[in-house]
């Protein structure tokens, strides 16, 4: 196919792809969906990984020009998918071979969880917006389609994630501003903002955002945990004072987590410290299939929500079970599910407080409250908490950095949402 017919090519499939975004319902306003039909995502997608099917690990296959033919490439970009564009924080497809092992580190979000976020932000004409995670660029060149480059600031972790983003929004005609840092801190330079929109998964909200925001303005992102529980997205306004009140919008969609908020490796002696830990142990009603989304999303949020900063690992100890462990290193306190012959659970525990305990408690208030979904969740933000509440029960708090660094107010999460 020539390059002419390609272009062509490209301006069906974007079409195509507005359609079907419509049809879904991801596209809902005219604005967004004629960026969709202006921008391609080719310009900012030149070359990707797609799973090897039937491997028995996850194996990736570089998608590139001088691999696989142009044509075929488009119609790829084009499905409402998202493609892997590095590994392990430095390989990409030009340097992969043809097959290769690696965690997922950056990529492509499928188009349609782009621009519905984008339609759940809320923009205006004028709208002065940041963006956390600028990725392939795509995403920054619609916000730069629909309100001009000036009003565009985009934030990238990864230096050369973030020059391949900027030639291509160069070639492109775009001209957002481009930072390249540590997108958690914002960009104070271009406060205060009307909307700031996070393509990657957070802790907890950054001070840095609610401050940068104006009152009456919107942060949208989703907040996730070291369980990888996810709620989806968040959106919360911004009322002065470093404080912010919102909700979750219901959705399972999740993201890659901002780096500095990943889960940190656990230390080489902790099961030292495991196997050296004097430990209460009891019954509890209460097995790790609570931990599992698959089983039932709601009650895996809740969980996390009680004990975000605790890691999940499985040992099996001898020919003896699977015994399901819980680890928090920032808490020193750890449990261990272990299953009896009769079905039933045991929890060890031991460290500074009973990580299980805390889990049993968040559960028996959500069960109590009626099991309300993730959309009727409030989340509340102050200088000094951030508290996730449901109707009729007590709060629970997300670790923000005053919590990390001090220890936090009521870390044993008493008290109303009030």
């Amino acid at each position: 196919m020539s390059t002419e017919d390609l272009v062509s090519r490209s301006v069906e499939l974007r079409r195509r792809l507005a359609a079907t975004l419509a049809a879904t319902g991801d596209v809902r306003t005219q604005p967004w969906r004629r960026a969709v039909e202006a921008v391609p995502r080719e310009a900012f997608l030149a070359a990707f990984f797609r799973p090897i099917e039937g491997s028995v690990e996850t194996l990736w296959e570089p998608v590139t020009a001088d691999l696989v033919d142009g044509s075929e490439r488009l119609e790829l970009i084009y499905r409402d998918e998202t493609w892997v564009t590095q590994l392990d924080r430095t390989v990409t497809p030009e340097q992969s071979p043809p097959a290769v092992a690696g965690v997922p580190t950056s990529s492509s979000t499928m188009p349609g969880l782009v621009v519905r976020m984008l339609e759940e932000l809320r923009v205006e004409d004028g709208s002065n917006v940041l963006e956390i995670g600028t990725g392939t660029g795509y995403s920054t060149a619609l916000l730069s389609e629909r309100l001009g480059g000036g009003l565009v600031t985009s934030v990238e972790y990864d230096p050369d994630v973030a020059a391949r983003a900027a030639a291509a929004l160069r070639a492109g005609g775009y001209a957002p501003t481009l930072v390249v840092g540590d997108g958690l801190g914002g960009y104070p330079t271009g406060a205060p903002y009307d909307r700031v929109i996070a393509t990657c998964s957070v802790h907890h909200l950054p001070a840095a955002w609610i401050e940068q925001v104006r009152p009456g303005g919107t942060i949208l992102t989703t907040l996730t945990g070291w369980l990888d529980a996810s709620a989806g997205l968040v959106r919360v306004e911004a009322t002065g004072a470093g404080r912010a009140i919102g909700r979750f919008l219901g959705t399972t969609d999740s993201f890659m987590p901002a780096r500095p908020h990943d889960r940190p490796p656990l230390p080489d002696d902790v099961f030292d410290w495991i196997s050296e830990s004097p430990v209460d142990e009891r019954p509890t009603a209460i097995g790790p299939e609570v931990l599992d989304q698959t089983v039932d999303w709601t009650a895996a949020y809740v969980a996390q929500l009680a004990i975000p900063d605790a890691q999940p690992i499985g040992i099996s100890e001898g020919d003896g079970p699977m015994i399901s462990y819980l680890i928090d290193v920032r808490g020193r306190a750890f449990a261990a599910l272990i299953p009896q012959a009769d079905l039933s659970w045991r929890v060890r525990t031991a460290g500074s407080f009973d990580l299980w305990a805390r889990v049993e408690t968040a559960l028996a208030n959500w069960r109590a409250a009626g099991e309300p979904s993730v959309e009727s969740f409030e989340l509340r933000i102050t200088p000094d908490a951030q508290k996730v509440c449901f109707p009729g029960s007590e709060q629970l708090l997300l670790p923000g950095p005053e919590a990390v660094d001090r220890g936090g107010p009521d870390r044993e999460g008493r008290g109303g949402c009030r």
